[in-house]
C-alpha cells in the first residue's frame, strides 16, 4: 500500500474512465481554496447576469406593483370605512337598547375615527375623487341622526323619571299612609288594599321591564295593573274608616292616572326613537353602504387592470431569468461534480483511516500523505495523530497499571481506618474497665480490712475464752463489734456487686451489639456508674433528667458507646485544665413524633470555635493530637446514631458558652444499618 494510490488512479481506472481520471488528477494539482474560488467566481458571474435581468424587469414590476398596491390600499380603506360604520351602527343600537356610559365613549371614538378616515385618507385617494364629499355628507347625516336620537333618549329618561317613577314613589308613600291609618288588622279595607298593593308592585316591575327591554308585553302588564289600582280605589273609599284614609286614597287614584299617562308618553318617545333608528341611522347607513359599493366596484376594476399588468411583467422576467439560470446551472453542476469528486474521494479515504484509528487499528497507515493539496496536509496530520494514538495507548496501559496499584492502596487505607475505629472503641472499653476496677477496689479493700480486723478480734476472743477470763461486758463488746463489722462488710460488698453488675451489663452490651428491649433511664444509670471514676478526677456535677418508663427496642451497646464517647469528649476538651462546671443529660418525647425521643447532652465547658464545630464529626480531626487524641470519638458517635440507631444529631457550640448535642432517637431502631447522610451543624451565641 503506497501513497501514490491517492494521487494517481487505481489500476484499471484510467483505462475504464480515462477522461475523468485525468481530469481529477489535474484538479487535485490545484489547491482546494482555488477550486472553491473558481466555483464562487462562476456563481458570481451568474448572479451578476441574473441581477441585471432582474433589475431591468424590476423597473416594470415596480410600476405595476405600485399601481396594484395603490388599488389594494384603496380597497382596504373602503373596508375600514365600511367596518367602522357597521361597528358604529351596532354600538348605537346597543346604546339605545342598554344605555351605558362606556358605550357613549366608544361611540364618540368610532365617530371621530370614521370622520378622520373620510376627511384625511379618503380625500387623498385619487380613485375617490368626486365621491368623498357625497360619502361625507351621508356620514354626517348618519351621525346627526345619532345626536337626535340621544336627545330623544334623554327625553325618555326624563319622562320615565318624572312621569313614571315619581308617581310610583308617591304611591308607595300613600300606601304606607293608608296602612298606618288602618289600626285594626281585621278591617274591611284590608283585602282590597292588599290587592291594590300587589297590583302596584306588579305595575312597577312591568314598567321597569318595559323601560329596560322595550317589551310590549311589559307595557300591557303595567297598564293592566294600574287599571286594577284605579278600580280598587273607589271600593277602598267606601270601606275607609277615617278622613286620612280617604284623602290618601283620592291622591292614590290621581297618582295612578299620572303613572298611566307617563307610560303612554314613554311609549310615544320609544316610538319616536324606533323611527329615528330606522330612518336616520339605518337609512343613512344604507346610503353609506350603497356609496361604498359603487366606490368598491371602481377600485376592483382598477385592481384587476393593475394585476394583469403585473402578471405580464412577472412572466416576462421569469422566462428570461429561467433560461439564463438553466444554461449556467448545467455548467455549474459539471464543474461542481468534478471539484466535489476531487475532494470527496480523498476525504472518504481519510474517513476510513480515522475509523480504523478509532476502532483501535493503529497499524493501518494513512494513504495520500504525499498529495500537494490541503487534503494531503490533513492526511499527514492524521498520520501524526495515529502515531500519537499509539503512544497514548502505551501511556494508558501504564496509567491503568498505576490505577490498579492506587485502588489496592486505597483498600488498604480503608481497612486501616476500620481497624483504627475498632481500636478506638476497644480503647474506650479498656478505659471503662480500668475505671471500674479502680472503683471496685475501694469497697473490696475496705471489706478486706474489716475482715482482717474481725479475724484478729475473733482470735483474741478465743484466747480469752480458753483462759477462763471472759466477762459479760467483754462478750457484749465482741458481739456489738462483730455486728458493726458485718454491716460494713455487707455494705461494701453490695457496693462492689452493684458496680460489677453494671459493668457486666455494659460490657456485654458493648461487645455483642445485641438488639434487645431496655429502659433508657436504667441503661443510662449503668453507663454513668461505669464512668464515675473518670468524673471524680474533675470538678463537674452530673445531672440526669431522664424519666422512667422510656422503653427502647434498640442496641444498648451502641447507645452506651454514644454516651461514653460524649462523656469522655466533655471531660477531655470541655473541662480541661481544672475547669469546673455541669453536665446535663436530659430526655423527653418529641412533640410532633410520639415514636421518637429527644436526648440532650449539654455542658457549660470551654465550647468550640467555628472551625472546630464545623469539623467536629470529621474522622481523625482532633485539637489534642499532641496529647494522644485520635479524632475518632465524635466520628464514631455520628456513625452509630445515624447508621445503627437510625437517629440524627445536631451540634450547637460557641467559644466559652459550652457545647450542646441534640440527638433524636427512634424508640425502635432500624433492622439494617443505613448510609449516614450529611452532618447538621448549628451556630449560636450560647
Amino acid at each position: 500500500m503506497t501513497d501514490s494510490a491517492t494521487t494517481t488512479p487505481a489500476p484499471g481506472t484510467e483505462a475504464q474512465y480515462p477522461w475523468s481520471a485525468r481530469l481529477e488528477q489535474r484538479i487535485r494539482a490545484i489547491p482546494i481554496r482555488w477550486r472553491i474560488f473558481a466555483i464562487a467566481a462562476l456563481n458570481t458571474t451568474v448572479v451578476l447576469l441574473l441581477g441585471a435581468l432582474i433589475w431591468d424587469g424590476a423597473r416594470v414590476l415596480t410600476g405595476a406593483w405600485n399601481e396594484l398596491r395603490a388599488a389594494r390600499q384603496a380597497d382596504r380603506l373602503l373596508v375600514s370605512i365600511d367596518s367602522e360604520s357597521v361597528r358604529l351602527q351596532s354600538l348605537i343600537h346597543r346604546y339605545f337598547n342598554q344605555p351605558q356610559p362606556h358605550l357613549i365613549t366608544e361611540i364618540e371614538a368610532r365617530r371621530q375615527k370614521l370622520l378622520d378616515l373620510l376627511r384625511t385618507r379618503a380625500a387623498l385617494e385619487p380613485t375617490f375623487a368626486g365621491s368623498v364629499s357625497g360619502l361625507t355628507n351621508v356620514t354626517e347625516r348618519f351621525l346627526a341622526g345619532f345626536e337626535e336620537l340621544r336627545k330623544v333618549r334623554d327625553e325618555i329618561s326624563r319622562t320615565y323619571e318624572r312621569e313614571v317613577l315619581s308617581p310610583a314613589r308617591d304611591m308607595a308613600g300613600l300606601y304606607a299612609i293608608i296602612e298606618g291609618a288602618t289600626k285594626e288588622r281585621d278591617a274591611l279595607i284590608w283585602p282590597a288594599l292588599s290587592k291594590s298593593r300587589e297590583s302596584y308592585s306588579a305595575a312597577l316591575v312591568a314598567a321597569n321591564g318595559y323601560y329596560l327591554s322595550l317589551a310590549s308585553q311589559s307595557s300591557d302588564d303595567a297598564h293592566r295593573h294600574i287599571a286594577t289600582i284605579e278600580r280598587t280605589v273607589p271600593v277602598m273609599l267606601d270601606l275607609a274608616d277615617n278622613d286620612l284614609q280617604r284623602g290618601a286614597l283620592r291622591a292614590l287614584g290621581q297618582r295612578s292616572v299620572e303613572m298611566a299617562t307617563g307610560l303612554n308618553n314613554l311609549a310615544g318617545s320609544f316610538a319616536t326613537q324606533t323611527r329615528l333608528l330606522r330612518e336616520s341611522v339605518d337609512g343613512n347607513q344604507t346610503g353609506m353602504t350603497n356609496a361604498l359599493d359603487r366606490l368598491s366596484a371602481l377600485v376592483r376594476s382598477r385592481e384587476e387592470r393593475a394585476q394583469e399588468r403585473f402578471d405580464t411583467a412577472l412572466a416576462d422576467v421569469y422566462w428570461q431569468v429561467a433560461l439564463v439560470a438553466l444554461a449556467f446551472l448545467g455548467l455549474i453542476i459539471a464543474i461542481g461534480v468534478a471539484i466535489a469528486s476531487s475532494i470527496r474521494r480523498p476525504l472518504s479515504e481519510l474517513k476510513v483511516a480515522m475509523q480504523a484509528i478509532v476502532s483501535g487499528d493503529y497499524d493501518r497507515r494513512v494513504r495520500g500523505v504525499k498529495a500537494p493539496d490541503e487534503i494531503g496536509e490533513m492526511a499527514r496530520a492524521v498520520e501524526v495523530f495515529r502515531g500519537n494514538a499509539v503512544a497514548r495507548r502505551r501511556a494508558e496501559d501504564d496509567l491503568r497499571t498505576s490505577k490498579e496499584r492506587a485502588e489496592s492502596t486505597l483498600a488498604d487505607l480503608r481497612d486501616t481506618q476500620r481497624s483504627l475505629i475498632e481500636a478506638e472503641k476497644l480503647a474506650a472499653l479498656g478505659g471503662l474497665v480500668a475505671g471500674v476496677a479502680h472503683e471496685v477496689n475501694n469497697p473490696v479493700g475496705i471489706s478486706l480490712t474489716v475482715a482482717s480486723s474481725l479475724a484478729r478480734r475473733c482470735d483474741a476472743f478465743a484466747d480469752e475464752l480458753a483462759g477462763g477470763q471472759l466477762r459479760r461486758s467483754r462478750l457484749d463488746d465482741f458481739i456489738s463489734g462483730n455486728r458493726e463489722a458485718a454491716k460494713q462488710l455487707v455494705h461494701n460488698l453490695e457496693r462492689a456487686g452493684e458496680l460489677i453488675q453494671s459493668f457486666k451489663q455494659v460490657a456485654v452490651d458493648r461487645s455483642h451489639e445485641q438488639r434487645r428491649q431496655f429502659d433508657m433511664r436504667e441503661a443510662t444509670d449503668q453507663i454513668v456508674a461505669s464512668l464515675r471514676p473518670a468524673l471524680k478526677r474533675i470538678d463537674v456535677d452530673l445531672m440526669i433528667r431522664i424519666p422512667e418508663g422510656i422503653a427502647f427496642d434498640s442496641y444498648p451497646g451502641a447507645y452506651g458507646q454514644v454516651l461514653t464517647n460524649l462523656m469522655l469528649n466533655a471531660t477531655k476538651h470541655g473541662f480541661a485544665d481544672g475547669r469546673s462546671g455541669t453536665i446535663v443529660i436530659e430526655a423527653r418525647p418529641v412533640p410532633v413524633a410520639g415514636d421518637r425521643i429527644e436526648l440532650l447532652f449539654a455542658d457549660d465547658g470551654a465550647g468550640m470555635s467555628d472551625d472546630t464545630r464545623r469539623r467536629a464529626f470529621d474522622p481523625f480531626f482532633t485539637t489534642r493530637r499532641n496529647e494522644g487524641g485520635t479524632g475518632l470519638g465524635l466520628h464514631i458517635v455520628y456513625n452509630i446514631i445515624r447508621r445503627r440507631l437510625g437517629g440524627s444529631i445536631d451540634l450547637i457550640s460557641s467559644p466559652g458558652a459550652g457545647t450542646r448535642f441534640r440527638i433524636i432517637l427512634p424508640l425502635s431502631a432500624p433492622r439494617e444499618e443505613a448510609t449516614a447522610p450529611s452532618l447538621t451543624l448549628t451556630d449560636t451565641n450560647g
